[in-house]
């Protein structure tokens, strides 16, 4: 094997790349990416970034000197457009192509948009920029959408000064992914903070000066955050001949198929630990899922199966949250220490008896991480 590429220069493409060259890979290494900047950190935009906290330049997830020690052949600013599996190569934007021996696809997500105006989405360092030059006392936003980057940014306003209104089509906020008690204790704590919160409502477009409802109400606002889920970046694999299904379908190890593999936010694998196909949008899955990935690939007499434990984590106000396994589908909630009313509390969750995640609120994180490991053994009744 002479070439690989990479698409996708994100935390996946980078943690495949420098995979890549730690397991001995000597040959031609391409990273092509679709934003001009290098590789960056996302979860910040919605935190640090927002609440001008860092800058831009903090985002980095490298130092010039160390992408440069990696000898990467840089393809920034210009996106892949189409794949050849039968002549191993990649359609660039600018016209010009690509020919590899392994192929690594971590093309990542976009935002999901509304109808009507234009609107503010989340999703890269200038829409982070872009957002909070608009925010600052007295400024009203409205947050579509109350998953955890709604959530995120709503409470960030609320800190700089904004009225904010978020707005949840689910009768309780994130109830299919923590549970509706923990959901509703995790949204309560945005109306103690002064968020007009509204569930069970549906934005059917936005519009200059605010948005409207799908029963026709009118809710005004300066700017206008849409938080409602992502896409992944597959429209380029359109003839490839690969699967495609909310995202790029790959088995145990990473692969669609012999010679190209999926990483990170835009892959569908199937995960062994839990028995089940899922795509996963947290930042550390994508570093690992990377790195599992460019293994496999350099690899193949040699192939692990990609079975993490995932975890994600999230800030609110003065509310950290932390969580391991898969949440989603689960049975059972049970609340094993702590107290829902204080917001500081350990919860797990279970499906068909066995032990699939488990999430803190309020608590260190050495307090969770046992639950982890927990997890990983497949328990079936409390450690």
């Amino acid at each position: 094997m002479d070439r690989i590429v990479v698409v996708g220069a994100s935390a996946a493409g980078l943690a495949a790349a420098e995979t890549l060259r730690r397991e001995g890979f000597a040959g031609t290494l391409t990273l092509v990416g679709e934003e001009s900047h290098p590789p960056y950190d996302r979860p910040p935009l919605s935190k640090q970034i927002l609440a001008s906290a860092w800058e831009p330049e903090r985002l980095h997830l490298r130092t010039e000197a160390q992408v440069a020690a990696l000898d990467l052949d840089v393809r920034l600013g210009v996106g892949a457009t189409g794949l050849d599996v039968a002549a191993r190569s990649i359609r660039l934007a600018d016209g010009g192509q690509v020919a590899y021996d392994g192929l690594i696809v971590a093309t990542g997500v976009r935002p999901r948009r509304l109808p009507g105006a234009a609107a503010h989405v989340l999703r890269t360092v200038q829409d982070a920029v872009a957002l909070r030059a608009r925010l600052g006392p007295g400024r009203r936003l409205a947050v579509v959408g109350a998953g955890f980057l709604g959530a995120e940014a709503a409470a960030v306003a609320r800190g700089l000064g904004c009225e904010v209104v978020l707005l949840e089509p689910a009768p309780v906020p994130l109830s299919h992914a923590v549970g509706e008690t923990i959901g509703r204790v995790l949204s309560e704590v945005h109306r103690e903070h002064g968020v007009d919160l509204r569930t069970g409502v549906t934005v059917a477009e936005t519009a200059e000066g605010g948005l409207r409802l799908a029963g026709g109400e009118q809710v005004e606002a300066d700017e206008i955050l849409v938080a409602i889920g992502s896409l992944p970046n597959t429209e380029w694999l359109d003839g490839s001949g690969l699967e495609v299904a909310d995202g790029l379908v790959c088995d145990r190890y990473s692969a669609a198929t012999p010679g190209v593999y999926g990483a990170g936010d835009v892959a569908r694998w199937h995960n062994p630990r839990f028995g089940v196909t899922m795509r996963i949008e947290h930042r550390t899955n994508a570093a690992e899922q990377g790195m599992a990935a460019a293994h496999n690939l350099l690899h193949p007499s040699a192939r692990r199966p990609f079975a993490p434990v995932p975890y994600f984590w999230s800030e609110q106000y003065d509310m950290k949250i932390h969580a391991y396994g898969y949440l989603r589908g689960h049975d059972t909630v049970e609340i094993v220490e702590g107290d829902l009313r204080r917001r500081r509390f350990l919860a797990t969750y279970r499906s068909n008896g066995a032990l699939v995640g488990a999430l803190a609120v309020g608590m260190p994180p050495a307090a969770v991480r046992p639950w982890r490991r927990a997890v990983a053994s497949g328990a079936t009744h409390p450690a």
